[in-house]
């Protein structure tokens, strides 16, 4: 009697393991599946993507390794598209680390920038063509996808600027121009400082952002300093600006704050381009599916469904 009642039971297990099994979502951390699926939440295309792009900043304030960048991507990954350097960070290291760098981010699916640097490269030769090119091509042989190229420090005509995207193009990245209304922005500067600078109307932003994009800029990123960092008061009025003449899909909005990209996402809605840091991500990816937020945005960051399936036909 004892054997058949094990008998009975251990059967009755197995089959009770069959049924779970089948029903119950296999874990694997590669597949996409999540344990708290069943609760709902926004919607956000699937990588590649061309809208609701997140690129964060890799090596500058802190130093991103290759473990470090692994281990944030293969947790984080899903809610990261771009990966770029700052302050040509890139330069200072030794080629195998640079390249494994890289290597690590395109392995999860992001594409790596150069960040701003080329502009240094351009006041030190004059803009000497070939040296131009020779950094152009160094940039290209150690894997960057994309080259941005600011302004912000450098007094260059709009022709030869739009020369340049078209140049970085033809070398097979993807030129970033980036574009704000502040003379002297990108390093940090005082408030006091870029105040006595002074600024752009934002029609010349928009204007010259439109030159680029026909040159066959891939993007413009918009530069926060004198819209929301280092100013007394943010400038709503430059950012309604941008968006309202600019494709939405063409322009991504430096937010290195929690309260700046907040706001873009509470103005644009979840699917709009931001550049973070990278300790940020998983605030930023909270917001977007819309499980999370403060008083002003909790519950109320949502998408459509169907939206992507109208816009795919015309609608």
């Amino acid at each position: 009697m004892l054997a058949h009642s094990l008998r009975r039971s251990l059967v009755h297990a197995r089959t009770a393991h069959r049924a779970l099994s089948t029903t119950a979502p296999r874990l694997n951390p590669s597949s996409g599946v999540h344990p708290y699926s069943f609760l709902p939440s926004n919607s956000l295309d699937p990588k590649p993507r061309i809208k609701g792009l997140t690129e964060i900043r890799g090596p500058y304030y802190y130093p991103v390794t290759k473990t470090y960048l692994d281990e944030l991507l293969s947790d984080w990954g899903e809610y990261v598209d771009g990966v770029k350097f700052a302050g040509g960070s890139f330069s200072l290291m030794p080629e195998a680390r640079l390249k494994a760098l890289i290597e690590t981010a395109h392995k999860h699916g992001c594409y790596v920038s150069t960040g701003g640097y080329i502009e240094r490269v351009l006041s030190t030769s004059g803009g000497n063509k070939e040296v131009i090119s020779k950094y152009l091509k160094a940039c290209k042989n150690m894997g960057f996808d994309v080259l941005e190229i600011s302004s912000g420090f450098l007094s260059i005509p709009t022709e030869d600027w739009a020369s340049l995207i078209e140049f970085t193009a033809a070398h097979g990245l993807k030129p970033k121009p980036e574009v704000g209304i502040q003379w002297g922005a990108g390093g940090d500067a005082s408030v006091e400082e870029l105040e006595s600078a002074g600024t752009r109307d934002p029609k010349w932003l928009i204007d010259r952002a439109n030159m680029f994009l026909q040159a066959g800029a891939y993007m413009i990123m918009i530069e926060s300093e004198g819209i929301t960092e280092n100013v007394k008061n943010w400038r709503t009025d430059v950012i309604s600006a941008v968006t309202s003449a600019l494709p939405r899909d063409k322009i991504m909005f430096e937010a290195a704050d929690p309260e700046v990209f907040a706001y873009h996402i509470q103005n644009q809605g979840a699917r709009a381009n931001l550049f973070i840091d990278h300790s940020q991500i998983v605030q930023l990816a909270c917001l977007r599916r819309g499980i999370w937020g403060t008083g002003g945005t909790f519950a109320r960051v949502v998408t459509f469904e169907g939206a992507t399936e109208a816009a795919g036909k015309g609608k």
